[in-house]
C-alpha cells in the first residue's frame, strides 16, 4: 500500500476512533484483521497519576549485556535495576517508525507495550517526536534528515507525522496512554538562537511542523502531549523565560484545539542539569558583596536546578493563557551527580566563584556543557507526582526521556547517513569559545548522537544519586531543595544562548584562586588506580586514590609524573598544577577529609605527543603509593 493510501486509512480510523464507541469501531470494515477494538479511557489530568510506564526491551538488553561485563557483582546489579526502569522511544527520522538497523519500529514497541499491560492498571508509553525540518539548528551532532524548506516540511507531513500517527490510531493501542514529548530543542532555539541563520531559516518549519503535530496527535484522546522547553541553564533568565512563554502560546493558539492541544511541557530533555543545588538553595545569598547568581558558573541566571525553572515557566504559562492544570516533567535520567566527589556541605570561602564551584553537585566546567559530560549520573528513577517536589513545580512525574547509556553526538567525525553531523562540543580536545574558552569535558570514543555508549553508562550507574539499589528496590526519594521565587530583576544586556549551552554572561565576577588546603603532616600509606582512555594527541585519565593507612586524613597532595610529552589540559575534582613532568594534585573542599580504607576518584584530560604513556612515582602527601 502506499503511503498516501496508508495514510487515507489510517485518517479514516483516526475520524471514527474520535466520534464513535467501541462497538462502533468493530462495524467499521478497514478494522485490521485479529485486532480487537478498544474504547479508551477519559482523558485525565497526569497521565502518570496511577500508571506504570513502558520498559523498552531492547534497550533492557544493552543494559543486560553491559551487566555480564561489569566485572563487579554490586555494579551489575546496580544495571539490573536500570534495566527495569522505563525509557522514551525516539523516532529520530522517518525510517525509525518501521525500524532500521539501530531498532525496532514503532508498532514493535507498541505491541510490546500492550503486553506489558496487565490488568485495569493504565501504562503510559513514552514517545519522542524528533524530526522536524532543520532540526537542531544550533547544533551539529542531532541534526536531522528533512531539510528546513516547503519540501522538508511536506514530508515531515506526510512521511513522518501521519504514518505515526495513523499507527497510534490502530484500536488494539486505543487504552493505552501515549505521552509524546514534542521536538527536543526547536521551539527554545528560536528564542536565543534566532540570530543564527540556519535557525531563522528553520524557524517558519519549528512553528508550523509543531502545529502540525499537535493538531494530528490530538485527534486522538489517548495522546498526551508535551513540549519541549529546554531546561534552567538554557531559558532561565527572565529574558529568555517570558519570550519563551509567549511563543509556546502563540503555537498553541494556532493549532485546532488552542490550549487544550498540550497537556504540559518537558524540561532537561537528554541534559544534565541538576534538579535543585541543595547546598545554594537561595540565589540572591550574599558571598563576598555579590549575589550567588551573579558567581560565573550562573551568570546571573537565578533558576539553579530543574525545579527552579519547571515552577518559574509554569507561572508564566498560566499568564500567557494556558490552564493551571498544565503539567511539567523533568527528564532526570542523567542529572544526579552523584559519586564520591559530590560535595556534603556548603563551602565555607568568601571568594564568590569559589564559594560557587565548592558547594555545586553539578559538576561541569560550565552549564553549557552538554555531551556527555564526564562525571554525570544517574538521577532520580521515573516515577508520579513525586514526593518532595515543591508544589509550584507542577510536576506530573520524572521520567527518563533520554534512555541512560546512549551517546548525545559522536567525540569524532563519524560518517553516517541519519545527518548527523561531527559537533566539536562532543570532542573532549576542544577548547570552546562558547565554554569561556575551557575544554568541553565530553566523554572520549563516543559513538552517533542515540548509539549504545557503554563506557559512558557504567559511570552513570557509578555516579548515579540517589544511588542505584542492587536489589531491584526503589530508593527512597531524595528531598530537594525548594526553589525560591525568582526575582523580576534581569541583567542589563540579554544573554545569547546557544542549545544545551549557556550564554557569556554581561557582568563578569572577579575571579580568585581556590586557597589550597594543608594536608595533614607526615607519611600516609596509600594506592593508586590509574586508567585513561587515549586518542589521537590526547587522552582521559581517571585516578583511584585509597587511603591504606590506618590514620584518616584531613588533606592530601598527591604526586606523580608524566610521560615526557605529556600534560594536563583540564582537572576535576581537584586543584591541579604542573611544573615539567611533576603534576601536584590537592584535594578539594569537599574532598579533603579521606578515612582510612576511603577512596576518592579525580581525573583530568590531557595531551600528548607520540604515544601516551602511564604516569609513574605516585607520592601521597610525600609517601610512595603501590599501584592497585
Amino acid at each position: 500500500m502506499s503511503t498516501h493510501g496508508k495514510s487515507s486509512v489510517g485518517r479514516r480510523l483516526r475520524a471514527v476512533a474520535t466520534a464513535a464507541t467501541a462497538t462502533a469501531l468493530v462495524a467499521v470494515p478497514l478494522t485490521l484483521a485479529g485486532t480487537t477494538a478498544t474504547a479508551a479511557e477519559p482523558h485525565v489530568d497526569n497521565p502518570y497519576a496511577g500508571a506504570k510506564q513502558y520498559v523498552n526491551p531492547t534497550w533492557a538488553a544493552s543494559v543486560e549485556s553491559a551487566a555480564t561485563r561489569a566485572g563487579d557483582a554490586a555494579l551489575a546489579a546496580q544495571m539490573r535495576t536500570v534495566a527495569k526502569q522505563p525509557t522514551a522511544v525516539w523516532m529520530d527520522r522517518i525510517s525509525a517508525i518501521t525500524g532500521n538497523a539501530d531498532g525496532n519500529g514503532l508498532k514493535f514497541h507498541l505491541d510490546e507495550a500492550v503486553k506489558q499491560k496487565t490488568g485495569s492498571q493504565p501504562l503510559v508509553f513514552n514517545l519522542v517526536i524528533y524530526n522536524l525540518p532543520g532540526r537542531d539548528c544550533f547544533a551539529l551532532a542531532s541534526n536531522g534528515e528533512l531539510p528546513a524548506s516547503d519540501a522538508g516540511l511536506a514530508r515531515y507531513k506526510t512521511e513522518y507525522i501521519d504514518p505515526i500517527v495513523d499507527l497510534l490510531s490502530d484500536p488494539k493501542y486505543a487504552d493505552l496512554r501515549i505521552s509524546a514529548t514534542i521536538e527536543p530543542d526547536s521551539l527554545p532555539n528560536l528564542i536565543t538562537n534566532i540570530s543564527e541563520q540556519k535557525c531563522q531559516q528553520s524557524a517558519p518549519y519549528y512553528r508550523e511542523g509543531v502545529k502540525y503535530a499537535l493538531d494530528e496527535l490530538k485527534t486522538l484522546d489517548n495522546v498526551y502531549t508535551y513540549i519541549d522547553a529546554a531546561h534552567s541553564g538554557w531559558l532561565g533568565w527572565d529574558s529568555n523565560a517570558g519570550p519563551a512563554a509567549k511563543l509556546f502560546a502563540e503555537v498553541a493558539r494556532t493549532t485546532r484545539k488552542g490550549f487544550a492541544s498540550i497537556d504540559g511541557f518537558v524540561t532537561n530533555t537528554a541534559n544534565t542539569t541538576p534538579l535543585a543545588e541543595p547546598f545554594l538553595t537561595n540565589p540572591d545569598q550574599q558571598v563576598g558583596g555579590q549575589p550567588v547568581k551573579a558567581a560565573k558558573f550562573y551568570e546571573w541566571n537565578p533558576d539553579f536546578g530543574e525545579l527552579a525553572w519547571t515552577a518559574h515557566l509554569h507561572r508564566l504559562l498560566v499568564a500567557e493563557g494556558f490552564p493551571a492544570s498544565t503539567g511539567m516533567l523533568i527528564d532526570t535520567s542523567r542529572n544526579g551527580w552523584g559519586g564520591p566527589n559530590r560535595p556534603t556541605a556548603a563551602s565555607t570561602s568568601t571568594s564568590l566563584d569559589t564559594f560557587v564551584d565548592q558547594s555545586r553537585i553539578d559538576r561541569r566546567v560550565h552549564r553549557g556543557a552538554w555531551c556527555n559530560p564526564l562525571g554525570a549520573g544517574i538521577g532520580e528513577l521515573p516515577r508520579a507526582t513525586p514526593a518532595g517536589a515543591p508544589a509550584a513545580a507542577h510536576l506530573d512525574a520524572y521520567v527518563w526521556i533520554k534512555p541512560p547509556g546512549e551517546s548525545d553526538g559522536a567525540s569524532k567525525e563519524i560518517p553516517n547517513d541519519q545527518g548527523k553531523s561531527f559537533d566539536r562540543m562532543c570532542d573532549p580536545t576542544f577548547v570552546s569559545p562558547k565554554l569561556a574558552n575551557q575544554l568541553t569535558g565530553a566523554t572520549p570514543d563516543a559513538p552517533l548522537a542515540g548509539q549504545w555508549f557503554e563506557a559512558q553508562f557504567r559511570t552513570l550507574v557509578r555516579n548515579a544519586h540517589p544511588v542505584i539499589p542492587a536489589d531491584g528496590s526503589t530508593p527512597n526519594p531524595t528531598p530537594t531543595a525548594t526553589p525560591t521565587a525568582t526575582p523580576t530583576a534581569t541583567p542589563t544586556v540579554t544573554p545569547t544562548v546557544t542549545p544545551t549551552a549557556t550564554p557569556t554572561p554581561t557582568p563578569t565576577p572577579t575571579r580568585t584562586n581556590t586557597p589550597t588546603p594543608t594536608p595533614t603532616s607526615g607519611p600516609a600509606a596509600c594506592s593508586v588506580r590509574y586508567t585513561a582512555n587515549s586518542w589521537n594527541t590526547g587522552f582521559t585519565a581517571s585516578v583511584r586514590l585509597t587511603n591504606t593507612g590506618s590514620s584518616a586524613l584531613s588533606g592530601w597532595t598527591l604526586r606523580f609524573t608524566l610521560p615526557n610529552g605529556s600534560s594536563v589540559q583540564q582537572g576535576w575534582s581537584a586543584t591541579w598544577a604542573q611544573s615539567g613532568q611533576t603534576v601536584t594534585v590537592t584535594n578539594a573542599a569537599w574532598n579533603g577529609t579521606l578515612a582510612a580504607g576511603a577512596s576518592v576518584e579525580i581525573g583530568f584530560n590531557g595531551s600528548h605527543s607520540g604515544q601516551a604513556g602511564t604516569p609513574t612515582g605516585f607520592t601521597l602527601n610525600g609517601s610512595p603509593c603501590a599501584s592497585a
